[in-house]
């Protein structure tokens, strides 16, 4: 990696830092309108021992969503791959899934599922499956047909091509919709605090601005922004280590 690749996205992002630090400042623009970048840095450490549990809250509300939805969108797609009729009678819903704003549907899960935790973990559910399950769809469909009927000659079973040919065809495309579900991951599991629970970053965030604490909603989204950050990281290293091919090219 040359340093040009780390340095022109550090200096831009450190660039709008001061920009808006110094047009807050310039402007007298109020903190509890638009705090400026340090007051919110120094909030995010300061009050560390505050955020910190409820980010925890949030984790675990995020980790869990994305378990379900691997553990549901993986089995998905590839039945629906198996079985295209399936797949065009499936194909409707899931779209309909997303076309429903997630502001309706989080009342209802805290009506059906309650205050706790697992309302919060099927909103980030509903969010994350759907990119995994398309991403993962388009990969398997897009296998070479050549491969295809080669393994067929070879006499190879569905089960086989999958574990051969299929599953290692379409991890690219299932990791760039994997990264695409984790990082919005977040906006889930906050939508479900917001609109019912007694802990997590949305909560916070919720109780923060009421009270017009408005560097620590911002804190709060900073503490967002390094889990979503974190959690692509993470599934950046996962993809180097097991799509060892495309490194290679």
């Amino acid at each position: 990696m040359k340093w040009s690749d780390t340095l022109v996205p550090a200096a831009l992002s450190f660039g709008i830092l001061i920009l808006w630090e110094v047009l807050v400042r310039v402007m007298s623009i109020p903190a509890f309108i638009l705090p400026p970048p340090s007051a919110i840095g120094l909030c995010a450490v300061i009050k560390a021992s505050l955020i910190w549990p409820h980010a925890l809250a949030t984790a675990l509300e995020i980790v869990l969503g994305i378990g379900l939805a691997l553990m549901t969108s993986i089995p998905l797609a590839i039945f629906m791959f198996a079985r295209p009729g399936i797949e065009k009678g499936l194909s409707p819903f899931l779209v309909a899934s997303q076309a429903v704003p997630v502001f309706a549907l989080a009342p209802l899960l805290v009506i059906w599922l309650g205050y706790g935790i697992w309302s919060k973990v099927f909103m980030a559910w509903v969010i994350i499956f759907f990119p995994i399950t398309v991403s993962l769809l388009s990969g398997l469909k897009s296998c070479d047909p050549d491969f295809r009927r080669l393994f067929t000659l070879m006499g190879a079973g569905f089960w086989m091509k999958l574990r051969l040919l299929y599953w290692p065809w379409a991890l690219p495309q299932f990791f760039a919709g994997l990264k695409v579900g984790v990082t919005v991951a977040t906006i889930g599991a906050v939508i479900g605090e917001w609109v019912g629970a007694q802990q997590g970053l949305g909560y916070l965030m919720i109780q923060s601005n009421a009270r017009l604490n408005t560097d620590l909603v911002f804190a709060c989204i900073l503490w967002l922004s390094a889990m979503g950050l974190g959690l692509w990281a993470l599934v950046g290293l996962a993809e180097k280590q097991m799509v060892t091919w495309k490194n290679n090219q």
